[in-house]
């Protein structure tokens, strides 16, 4: 069973504050590993790579074999049912139509002292995207992830995605190959990430690495940062759910598995105006866990880490998601939009009770990378913009200089700098030569 909480409890300070701080992040001590590796795919390049692909993996490669060929490539694509290929390219054309009108304008402008200023947009030159493996990958987060780095204007896009004893799961070639991917490797864990970020003969480097991963990815991915971008750690799954009594508790039990069946690490909350309403769904769930395929996963992560939440009124409600700070927020209410607008912390929003958190998931348009763990106060989801470099323009006429360097002069000799003060005033001489 969940925890069962309400405000109107007089320990409920002391509950709450327990539950935001359970640990749910599944992080053991792999960063000397990880060191080892990344250090070893450093010095030996290909070599370290299928040595270790060999280990892990259970798989014999060689440089040749490393990255999928366009025939390869075909052949799995081609296995993908008709069914299932048109849902891909729905989802895609969805999220690339979203993602298309995130793109930034340059600008440009002169301000009253005469002074040129702007910036301008440019995407980095190669990215890389790790994909976990096997059979139980997923191609949605090819999607979601591959196509703003291609809107963006990526020039090379790389997925590394491993084969455990060679199992391919078509759907993700597919993907990539819908979203534009120019290649496509057959390695991960550590190993791929050390390779995306320093590069092999086989492997070209890149400029920033995207995508979920285990502990060893992710461990890689933080020692890899400063060599090249990356998006961001995620952590367990998580949604919040507030709704009032006016809602069918089975469709409210559906969206709340629909992420606990992700990890057993992951988190499901129900924050409700109605107590009874509240346990309704909580039976809900109950039943429904009698028959799910992942019933075991998610009934752990209900029963650990799931919680029903009772509040005297929608503002209560609001204050307690913006310190949740959830990755996926549904606001099932008869006025979604007042709510949100209060709904300050999130990942994403998702207004009403017909807007379920799967259809975010694959096919709504906004990215479903998102942040966990509480990030949504400081951070965003995935986007084009994690893909763009805004370097700023700035142009100086003489009239320009001759109001503004005197300024610059003084702050320079303040900061003890003297080339810096100098530099302007060899300009501002010649000006008062001519």
């Amino acid at each position: 069973m969940p925890q069962f909480l309400s405000t109107a409890d007089a320990d409920f300070e002391t509950r709450f504050a327990a539950l935001l701080g359970a640990k749910r992040e599944d992080s053991p001590d792999v960063d000397d590993v990880v060191a080892g590796i990344i250090a070893d795919v450093r010095a030996r390049g290909d070599d370290a790579v299928i040595e270790l692909t060999a280990r892990f993996d259970r798989l014999a490669l060689t440089p040749d074999t490393m990255r999928f060929s366009p025939a390869e490539i075909e052949m799995h694509a081609g296995r993908v049912p008709p069914a299932e290929a048109a849902a891909l390219e729905t989802a895609a054309q969805r999220i690339r139509a979203y993602h298309v009108r995130q793109m930034p304008e340059d600008a440009s402008w002169t301000d009253p002292d005469g002074a040129t200023l702007g910036w301008r947009w440019s995407a980095v030159s190669a990215a890389g995207l790790y994909v976990p493996g096997g059979l139980a990958s997923y191609p949605s987060s090819v999607l979601m992830n591959a196509i703003p780095a291609k809107v963006a204007g990526v020039g090379r896009l790389a997925i590394c995605v491993p084969t455990p004893d060679g199992e391919v799961n078509p759907l993700v070639i597919l993907a990539a190959k819908i979203a534009g991917v120019d290649e496509i490797y057959r390695i991960g864990g550590a190993q791929a990430i050390a390779a995306l970020a320093y590069g092999t003969a086989t492997i070209a480097p890149v400029d920033k690495i995207t995508g979920p991963g285990n502990a060893f990815v992710a461990a890689a991915k933080r020692r890899v940062f400063g060599r090249v971008g990356i998006d961001m750690i995620a952590g367990p799954s998580e949604i919040l759910v507030i709704a009032d009594g006016d809602n069918d508790p089975d469709w409210i039990a559906l969206d709340l598995m629909s992420q606990a069946e992700h990890d057993e690490s992951a988190q499901a909350l129900l924050i409700t105006t109605d107590a009874a309403f509240g346990r309704a769904v909580a039976a809900a769930v109950d039943k429904r866990l009698e028959t799910l395929d992942r019933r075991a996963i998610a009934a752990a992560s209900w029963r650990d880490f799931g919680a029903v939440i009772t509040v005297r009124d929608l503002t209560e409600a609001a204050a307690l998601s913006n310190r949740i700070a959830p990755e996926h927020l549904e606001l099932c209410v008869a006025d979604p939009d007042a709510l949100a607008a209060d709904c300050t912390h999130a990942g994403a929003i998702f207004l009403g009770q017909w807007t379920p958190e799967a259809i975010g998931d694959y096919v709504g348009g906004p990215n479903h990378v998102l942040p966990t763990a509480r990030s949504a106060r400081f951070s965003s989801g995935l986007s084009v913009m994690d893909f763009l470099k805004r370097t700023t323009m700035a142009r100086m006429t003489p009239e320009a200089l001759a109001a503004i360097g005197p300024a610059a002069e003084t702050l320079a000799q303040s900061e003890s700098l003297e080339a810096h003060g100098l530099s302007v005033r060899a300009r501002l001489n010649r000006l008062n030569a001519s």
